[in-house]
C-alpha cells in the first residue's frame, strides 16, 4: 500500500489541472489486490479504467506525467497503463471502494479500487502466469469466497453475452474450472452461456 500511496501522491502533487477539478480514478488489475489486502508482488503498471473523466488531454497529461518511462515511473517503479472500459471482464456494475488512507492528502484525485472478486473475475479473461498467481494468493488469503466469485463471474458473462465478446465465453469458464479444481479442490460449476458462443 505504501508503495502505491507515494506513487499517487506524487501524481497529485504535479498535477496541473483546473484548480479545484477533482478527477476520478478507478484502479483494477494487481495494484487493487495490493491497496485493499496486504499482497505486493512488485507489479509495475498500475491499471486504471478509462471513464469520462480519463479521456482527451486528462488522458493524455496523465500519461505524459506518470506513464511508462516517465520520470515518476523511473523513480517509483510503477507507472499508469489506461485501460479502455470495454476490455475488462467486468459485470455491469463493478464494485469500488474509496480506500480512505490512499484518498488521504489528495486535493486533485479520488481514487476508487475494484474489488478483489471482481479484480480475480477480470483476470480469468487473460489468466496469464501472473494472473494465476494473483487468484490465487487472494483465495488462499479467503479474501475471494467461492460463493461470490460465481455470482460475480455469472454477472460478467451476463454483460458480455449480448455481443460479439460472447464468443470468448467458453475461454473464461475453462479458466475458471481450472481455478475451481487447483484453487478450491472442487467440482466446476456449469455456466450458462449463450447458444451461439461456440467453443
Amino acid at each position: 500500500m505504501q508503495r502505491v500511496k507515494a506513487f499517487f501522491d506524487d501524481i497529485d502533487g504535479r498535477w496541473t489541472g483546473p484548480p479545484g477539478e477533482i478527477i476520478e480514478l478507478r484502479l483494477i488489475g494487481s495494484t487493487a489486490l495490493m491497496v485493499l489486502t496486504d499482497y505486493d508482488r512488485g507489479t509495475k503498471d498500475s491499471d486504471v479504467l478509462e471513464t469520462v473523466a480519463i479521456i482527451g488531454a486528462t488522458k493524455t497529461r496523465l500519461l505524459e506525467l506518470a506513464g511508462q518511462e516517465t520520470a515518476l515511473h523511473r523513480r517509483h517503479s510503477m507507472y499508469l497503463d489506461i485501460v479502455d472500459n470495454g476490455l475488462p471482464f467486468l459485470p455491469h456494475a463493478p464494485a469500488y471502494h474509496a480506500p480512505q488512507e490512499l484518498n488521504a492528502g489528495l486535493g486533485c484525485f479520488q481514487i476508487k479500487v475494484l474489488d478483489v472478486v471482481d479484480v480475480v473475475v477480470s483476470k480469468l479473461k487473460r489468466y496469464s502466469p501472473s494472473d494465476r498467481e494473483d487468484i490465487h494468493a487472494m483465495i488462499q488469503r479467503g479474501a475471494v469466497p467461492r460463493d461470490d466469485l460465481i455470482a460475480r463471474f455469472r454477472a460478467a458473462v451476463d454483460e458480455f453475452a449480448c455481443d460479439a465478446r460472447a464468443v470468448e465465453l467458453p475461454r473464461y469458464v475453462t479458466n475458471l474450472h481450472q481455478v475451481e479444481r487447483d484453487a478450491y479442490g472442487g467440482s466446476e460449476t456449469e455456466i450458462e452461456l449463450p447458444a451461439w458462443a461456440e467453443e
